[in-house]
């Protein structure tokens, strides 16, 4: 089926799309409960070309002892980077993060993903990730929610 032919036909109403457009506030709260500790909370290399969060245990000169998870490594401090604090989580514009670097972008955007956020913006620029699947957020009914709206007054959207 074509995505501008609504299933239920043209009488019936758009489906809600603000699941799809907004962090909830269900989910600042469950971000806000994840450990978080400023001065100790880093990212570290996984080996496989992503990043794991970490909690530091020791720093000794250029050696860092972590725990990732339950299980202890050790890491150059050049390795790790800053933690973004939890009321940045599936944060909306990447370049307003405290902590801009390579592991929290790809952090943010992997979350926002995984909550069916697609839109994220990175400065003036708005970057989404292809879910392949139909997201209800290209009805009229998300378009009269851009109309006349500036960026900063609604959710990202190619339509802002």
């Amino acid at each position: 089926m074509p995505g501008h032919v609504k299933a239920g036909g043209s009488k019936e109403a758009d489906p809600d799309p603000t699941p799809f457009l907004m962090v909830t506030f269900e989910m600042k709260k469950e971000d806000s409960l994840k450990p978080y500790d400023a001065k100790k909370s880093v990212w570290v290399p996984d080996g496989e070309g992503g990043f794991d969060e970490a909690m530091i245990d020791e720093v000794d000169g250029e050696k860092v002892s972590v725990k990732v998870g339950w299980e202890p490594k050790t890491f150059k401090t050049s390795q790790m980077m800053q933690v973004n604090p939890p009321k940045m989580e599936k944060f909306d514009d990447i370049s307003n993060m405290t902590y801009l670097n390579e592991a929290s972008v790809l952090w943010n955007l992997k979350a926002r993903y995984v909550a069916k956020l697609i839109y994220t913006y990175s400065g003036l620029f708005c970057v989404v990730i292809n879910p392949y699947k139909r997201y209800p957020i290209y009805t009229n009914r998300v378009v009269q929610l851009y109309i006349g709206k500036r960026r900063n007054e609604v959710p990202p959207h190619l339509f802002a």
